[in-house]
């Protein structure tokens, strides 16, 4: 099946402030190494997907600047190709208006690749995929729209798109982020959610744009899919079935995470942590691709380092860390204590400093003895306090920017 992937990539992520103050969701930050939207599309490609087109809105330049230094992809043919499309307004001088919109303003370019399968998936979730078992159950359901699904706790249901189907799959109610969602029928202490990740075979897709082209916000959570099921073939996919090549059996089964909020973007970084991470980065056979940092290797000086990520570049000298995640070209002076500490390139720890439950954004330097995490009425005199008690430090000023 010929298939071409729209990935939304504009969300606001205001739940994720101060680290997006100045980028959009899809470009903060993750892992050391990455940035949120590497994981969707190291899934696209790993699943030989390779026409795809990225649509960006708000505080688009990080990310688009991402996908030119670190996705330059492109091969003997047209079909291979990573795009950023910016709002096009082609239907009037707005932004998109939804993410229904979004891929409306946008049908063109679809219509020109010829497709027969239009997977939409968004761009700000941690967890791998094979797309090609959510085509293959597309395919053998006939179906008109695959909706991928995951099981969540009822507590956090609220904030999912929650799906009721029958027993061979096909969707027979969809609410999206419902005040009192409804429980799986054998399981009252979970829910089924969309993972915001959906096929369309082509001229569906195109017949319901021009159907919803009267309304004044399309989205596919709130407007499309809770109408459609009713007079479309829509199934959901069960994405914990999925098979993944290279997945160790210490590892969560099936990793899936939406780290919109601070705690969420904390605690997916400390699953990656220890002997048995729930989520193990290192899996040859489904490779996440990452930033090119221009870098010598990490430089460790007499200090003890627990349950620690460390990237290329960064200094660590006579210091000790527990749990953290330290990106590249970030110096630690020597009689430091941190420990649950994420911190991102191009920082600079002074001497004798203390941090814990901290994440520190890019190009940040602080003086010799500095204290986080340990007094919160005096961190709050300096910081951002999230309502979780872990301390953010918005991006501080690169160098290169006075």
């Amino acid at each position: 099946m010929r298939t071409i992937g729209m990935i939304m990539a504009g969300g606001k992520g205001e739940r994720l402030y101060p680290l997006t103050k100045e980028r959009s969701k899809p470009a903060v930050p993750f892992a050391a190494k990455y940035r949120i939207i590497d994981f969707v599309l190291s899934n696209f490609i790993n699943s030989q997907i390779y026409a795809n087109y990225v649509l960006v809105q708000y505080l688009s330049q990080s990310l688009i600047e991402h996908i030119r230094q670190n996705w330059a992809f492109s091969g003997v043919t047209k079909d291979h190709f990573i795009t950023v499309v910016p709002p096009q307004m082609r239907l009037g001088e707005v932004f998109y208006r939804g993410t229904g919109d979004a891929v409306k303003q946008n049908l063109n370019l679809i219509t020109d690749y010829s497709p027969d399968i239009v997977a939409i998936f968004g761009a700000d979730h941690i967890y791998r995929m094979d797309i090609r078992q959510m085509i293959s159950y597309h395919i053998s359901k006939k179906a008109d729209v695959t909706i991928s699904a995951i099981k969540v706790p009822i507590k956090e249901a609220q904030r999912f798109g929650i799906i009721n189907t029958n027993e061979d799959g096909k969707v027979c109610g969809f609410e999206e982020k419902p005040k009192n969602p409804r429980p799986m029928p054998h399981n009252p202490n979970y829910a089924y959610a969309s993972m915001g990740n959906y096929l369309f075979s082509f001229d569906v897709l195109r017949k319901i744009m021009h159907e919803f082209s009267d309304k004044e916000d399309i989205d596919f959570g709130k407007n499309i899919l809770p109408s459609i099921y009713k007079h479309y073939r829509v199934y959901a996919y069960n994405y914990s079935e999925q098979k993944l090549p290279g997945t160790k059996p210490t590892e969560e089964e099936n990793y899936w995470r939406d780290v919109g909020t601070i705690e969420s973007y904390f605690n997916a970084h400390m699953d990656l942590l220890g002997e048995k991470p729930k989520l193990d980065l290192n899996n040859p056979k489904w490779p996440i691709i990452s930033q090119k940092f221009i870098c010598g290797p990490a430089k460790i000086i007499q200090s003890n380092i627990e349950d620690s990520l460390i990237s290329d570049g960064s200094v660590i000298i006579k210091s000790s860390l527990k749990k953290c995640v330290i990106s590249s070209n970030v110096v630690i002076h020597e009689k430091c204590e941190l420990s649950n500490c994420i911190i991102m390139d191009n920082c600079e720890i002074g001497a004798g400093s203390r941090m814990k439950n901290v994440i520190i954004d890019r190009y940040n330097v602080f003086d010799p003895k500095t204290v986080i995490g340990y007094y919160p009425e005096k961190d709050a005199q300096n910081y951002y306090i999230d309502p979780s008690g872990i301390v953010v430090i918005p991006r501080g000023i690169s160098k290169w920017e006075f």
